[in-house]
């Protein structure tokens, strides 16, 4: 069995509110321009084209024809890496009961994460890592959902076929299609997600609560 991490695992929101936050001020960009040159660079972020969160802050401010001061890096880069522990700190005991049940029933846990490294640094320090057999992180592999591969990869490194596989996520960056084109079943984890956004995906399962996985999957 498959999971995504963000917003299936761990949340970045609550109460419709981003956990936390950083300000990208200290660059010189208005923030508009730096989020549409942020999301232009998405794929390359997650399959580990840029290795690292400032190299992405100096490919924008040069093709942006701003200067790179790379003491200004290090501060935005530090406020987000400050900001990425954040939904670490907090993990749903729901989750973890759902994660635990599985491992005791000796089901083969699989994580397949979207991911840039400064995102995940926390990640070897909660409860969620030692329940895990294999880990996979998109920038450490060079592959990112919904990339057919990257679910191959995951089925491969646990000695698994896609068919007798399940992926559950929150939906985002197609994942559930890529699972599903992959050969793995599909279902939406929504526990995190508003209402709004979880009912923009119609072709896959939902499940409203981790306790509900039992009810609906024949393990």
């Amino acid at each position: 069995m498959f999971f995504d991490l963000y917003e299936t695992l761990i949340t970045e929101w609550e109460n419709n509110e981003k956990k936390a936050t950083y300000s990208i001020e200290a660059l010189g960009i208005d923030k508009k321009t730096y989020k549409k040159e942020w999301a232009l660079r998405r794929e390359r972020r997650m399959d580990g084209t840029y290795p690292d969160h400032k190299s992405v802050l100096r490919d924008i401010l040069q093709s942006l024809g701003k200067p790179v001061d790379e003491s200004m890096i290090d501060k935005v880069d530090q406020l987000r890496v400050e900001s990425k522990r954040v939904p670490f700190q907090d993990i749903n005991h729901e989750v973890l009961e759902m994660l635990q049940k599985l491992k005791d029933m000796n089901v083969k846990l699989g994580l397949i994460s979207n991911c840039t490294p400064e995102e995940v640094l926390d990640w070897e320090t909660t409860p969620l890592a030692e329940l895990f057999d294999d880990v996979i992180f998109s920038y450490e592999v060079k592959l990112a959902k919904p990339n057919v591969e990257i679910y191959q990869l995951g089925c491969q490194n646990l000695g698994v076929s896609p068919e007798e596989s399940i992926f559950i996520g929150d939906g985002g960056s197609d994942e559930l299609i890529g699972a599903s084109k992959a050969g793995l079943k599909a279902y939406q984890a929504t526990w995190f997600l508003p209402t709004y956004f979880s009912e923009k995906i119609t072709d896959y399962p939902k499940l409203q609560k981790p306790i509900q996985l039992f009810d609906v999957i024949k393990l």
